[in-house]
């Protein structure tokens, strides 16, 4: 027994050094990304920003209305708040002035790659529409923007597989902002609202079933000669019109191609026809016959 508790006190003095360094993990700040022109910055531990802007005013801007700043938390321990979700930023909304210039420090506390995305910027200054703040953590990585001068709510998320339906997603307000967006966790009303209610149980009936009774078989009403006859007059007008026209241009065809040939060979070519067209015949019953004939 005591050999038993000294081995367990030993194994919590090596697991209690690792224990604190797993949940005190040190956020490492990447600060020295290359510049790949055109608001695009990376490094090669993961780090990455896209439409990074600090100088060039959008359309409206005629000076920066304030420098302004925001820390945005991210991880798994942020979702705890929000029932059925996996990931969240700490915040789910940011407001600021229109034509701020505004830096974001985004701080991932998860061991996974997560996003600042936002979306909806004019793409004659950000490619695509999108300032984009990417990091694998526990991470730090701060970019700068410039914000429109028209008051608008931007759509905010982590692009990553499943990371938004997961519960990943806010919004920032430019002014008063326009439309909000749904689904912002703790803040606007879910497109799908979760339903956890108990679904009703139908009692199982422990009666026998009656018997099925069979329908009387219904007489079909013979057919009318009326429907079939109905028909008859087009397909004899469709008959007519096309011997009248065809027999014409079969004759014409044929009068060519016998042209300057004496009658013995006219009958000799059409006998040779005939022969081909029989043996034809002849094959492709054979043919089927083979098909269907029983096998014994």
């Amino acid at each position: 027994m005591t050999h038993t508790i000294r081995l367990f006190l030993l194994g919590t003095l090596l697991v209690s050094p690792l224990a604190h360094a797993a949940t005190g993990q040190q956020i490492v700040e990447h600060n020295q990304l290359m510049d790949h022109g055109d608001g695009h910055l990376m490094d090669m531990d993961g780090g990455m920003i896209m439409g990074q802007n600090k100088d060039k005013l959008p359309a409206g801007c005629d000076r920066i209305s304030e420098d302004a700043q925001i820390t945005v938390h991210a991880g798994h321990q942020y979702a705890k708040k929000f029932p059925g979700s996996m990931f969240a930023f700490d915040q789910q909304e940011w407001k600021v002035k229109p034509c701020t210039r505004l830096t974001v420090n985004f701080i991932n506390e998860d061991n996974i790659r997560h996003q600042w995305m936002m979306h909806g910027l004019p793409k004659f200054m950000y490619d695509k529409g999108m300032f984009h703040l990417e990091v694998t953590g526990p991470a730090k990585i701060s970019g700068t923007l410039i914000l429109p001068k028209e008051d608008r709510t931007y759509l905010v998320h982590c692009d990553m597989a499943q990371h938004m339906e997961k519960g990943m997603k806010a919004q920032l307000v430019v002014g008063n902002g326009s439309t909000p967006f749904p689904s912002i966790p703790g803040l606007t009303e879910k497109v799908i609202p979760d339903d956890y209610s108990v679904p009703a149980v139908t009692p199982v009936s422990t009666t026998a079933p009656a018997p099925i009774q069979s329908a009387p078989p219904t007489a079909v009403p013979a057919a009318s000669g009326t429907a079939a006859s109905s028909s008859f007059p087009t397909t004899y007008l469709f008959g007519i019109l096309l011997g009248a026209f065809g027999t014409p241009w079969v004759i014409s065809g044929y009068r060519k191609r016998f042209e300057g040939m004496s009658p013995g060979a006219v009958a000799n070519h059409l006998l040779t026809r005939l022969q081909e067209t029989t043996r034809y015949v002849i094959a492709w019953l054979q043919t089927l016959y083979g098909q269907f004939k029983p096998k014994g």
